[in-house]
């Protein structure tokens, strides 16, 4: 049985914003601060990193612990603006080979769908530079209700377009994209050029070592 849908997660599966990321994180950090009069910690690119792909709320509340939630949500919404700028405008890195991947994979009649703890304008504007936003589907976030954590985004794949979970294949690099597959009983593709740190990973189906891989992956599914 041939994949239905291809769903990707977004950060270290299609683009990184591993150039960006501290940046971005310490002038929003910076800005809270000053206008709150409240000393915060910085957090190190380390720090930082070691939370790409989990849910937003807990990006945050891992890295700012000590803060208030209403705090956290400014500083995250802050941070939420200054990506989408900075993706809009170029900066940032998309992986050799994957618009063209994407699209190749769209035009042989795959669905090809984002599951990402990203938010809407994140996933979006990413997708909008690269130019493959019409080959995905309707985007699907976390609303922290239905859908709290990633696997939701793919359990609601697989309700809306009636779909088996070996008719799916999510696509990613991190452990939260193991765990979304884990829940959804999806077969795993992992990202090896991604974020993972070592033995992150406990088990996948396939490995990606380019983002062309999948292409041969799919369609040796066929």
């Amino acid at each position: 049985m041939r994949f239905e849908i291809l769903a990707l997660d977004i950060d270290g599966t299609v683009f990184s914003s591993e150039d960006i990321i501290l940046e971005t994180y310490l002038d929003s950090v910076s800005e809270y601060s000053q206008k709150s009069g409240e000393n915060i910690q910085l957090p190190s690119h380390e720090r930082i990193m070691a939370e790409i792909g989990k849910p937003v709320k807990t990006i945050f509340r891992n890295l700012l612990p000590d803060l208030h939630e209403q705090g956290r949500d400014q500083i995250s919404d802050r941070v939420l603006s200054l990506l989408v700028e900075k993706i809009l405008s170029g900066r940032g890195k998309f992986y050799d080979g994957i618009a063209e991947t994407i699209s190749e994979l769209h035009n042989q009649g795959f669905r090809i769908a984002a599951c990402s703890n990203g938010r809407y304008a994140y996933v979006e504007a990413i997708l909008r530079k690269l130019d493959v936003l019409q080959y995905f589907l309707p985007i699907v976030v976390l609303d922290n209700e239905q859908r709290k954590v990633k696997g939701d985004i793919l359990l609601h794949y697989l309700d809306v377009y009636n779909l088996e979970s070996k008719q799916i294949l999510m696509v990613g690099d991190r452990h939260s994209d193991w765990e979304a597959a884990q829940v959804a009983l999806t077969p795993f593709a992992f990202c090896e050029y991604g974020h993972a740190e070592p033995n992150e990973i406990p088990s996948y189906d396939f490995a990606l070592k380019t983002p062309s891989d999948l292409k041969k992956i799919v369609l040796s599914q066929k």
